[in-house]
């Protein structure tokens, strides 16, 4: 893989690097809220090789500062990297894993958990290097918002680098977003929330909706979660559009819907991407998490996914009643006008690039 050396225009002209590399591979499982990619990390897991899921703010903030033009190509460049090989460094032997029963990314919800109990006992340090080369561990995060910004991350380590997006009706989303708008972003739960934040006047408000600040600020929680659907959906398509280039074939894009119907098809793509493969504890997972469904909606009742405005369908609904009674959400949460044409407007293009219900 080549060095990528970028000249720093400030100090003395000097360039940061990071020749050598332990990471070997890294898949990435992003979407917006809401849009059940802690479902595809559960099953990606449990593919050959793949680490247990985790989560990586520190990769996230760092293509936010590279977005924002607070840090310069070299050195996020070199940081990503060194981030990176921390991470597989220490995840070979447990000091990064969560031993939390409830959380999501506890070791006692993945296939192979005893396997992170093992390496607590096991050699470490010096003979993690050799290791990572002989087992070839895929290094496996779930990001929030992150391809849109992900610019250095391909850049720093080229074809070591898969992406998941998934994609989801923006209607399955906005209950979760609002009630994220709801109980984030006010004192102390601010403070929970480890993504980069801008000032506009005297506030705050997430990166991402640099450019909209105003609209933002003005808005009520349903409206701020229409609006940020809004702008990180263009984003990410005009990221896909202009950006991705010679990197297009290590992004795969997943409609949550066509996949909780009909996930074969997207599951041999997957192992495709990562040069690895399904196992009976791969499927074991899959039939966990209900798939195939008959119906999208019919999900698995996780305590966290509840305190996430998740909800058991009504059988009694067809799939087309379920989004209405979705969009009505947004009308009694007093969503304007403007915002409702807005959800309208990204609803249906949706509906025409990913996944039509009928």
């Amino acid at each position: 893989m080549k060095i990528i050396q970028t000249v720093n225009n400030h100090l003395d002209g000097s360039y940061t690097v990071r020749n050598d590399l332990l990471v070997d591979q890294l898949v990435l499982v992003d979407g917006q809220p809401g849009c059940g990619k802690t479902l595809f990390s559960s099953i990606v897991a449990a593919i050959e090789r793949v680490e247990l899921l985790n989560y990586s703010f520190e990769l996230e903030n760092l293509c936010a500062l590279y977005y924002l033009n607070k840090i310069t190509k070299d050195a996020v460049e070199s940081m990503i990297r060194i981030q990176m090989d921390t991470e597989i460094y220490e995840t070979m032997m447990s000091r990064r894993t969560n031993f939390r029963p409830g959380d999501l990314s506890s070791i006692y919800r993945d296939v192979d958990w005893l396997t992170y109990l093992k390496r607590l006992f096991q050699k470490g340090d010096e003979i993690i290097p050799a290791r990572i080369l002989k087992e070839k561990p895929i290094l496996h995060f779930a990001t929030h918002n992150l391809l849109s910004f992900s610019e250095p991350i391909f850049s720093s380590l080229e074809d070591k680098v898969s992406l998941i997006e998934i994609v989801r009706h923006p209607l399955y989303m906005l209950i979760q977003q609002t009630l994220n708008q709801i109980n984030w972003y006010k004192s102390p739960n601010t403070a929970r929330q480890f993504h980069l934040f801008i000032k506009h006047g005297n506030q705050q408000v997430p990166f991402w909706n640099y450019g909209q600040e105003e609209l933002y600020i003005n808005s009520n929680p349903v409206e701020r979660a229409i609006y940020e659907m809004k702008k990180l959906t263009e984003l990410s398509e005009n990221y896909k559009k202009q950006k991705l280039g010679a990197n297009e074939a290590q992004v795969l894009t997943i409609p949550f819907e066509d996949f909780v119907l009909n996930p074969w098809p997207y599951l041999k793509k997957i192992e495709n991407l990562l040069g690895s493969k399904m196992t009976s504890k791969t499927r074991r997972i899959i039939k966990k998490q209900n798939i195939p469904r008959k119906k999208i909606s019919d999900g698995i009742p996780l305590a966290i996914y509840k305190r996430c405005g998740w909800e058991a369908p009504d059988h009694s609904l067809s799939e087309k009643e379920e989004l209405e009674k979705r969009r009505q959400f947004a009308e009694d949460q007093g969503a304007s006008d403007h915002s409702l044409e807005v959800l309208d407007n990204i609803c249906k293009e949706y509906e025409t690039h990913y996944f039509k219900i009928n």
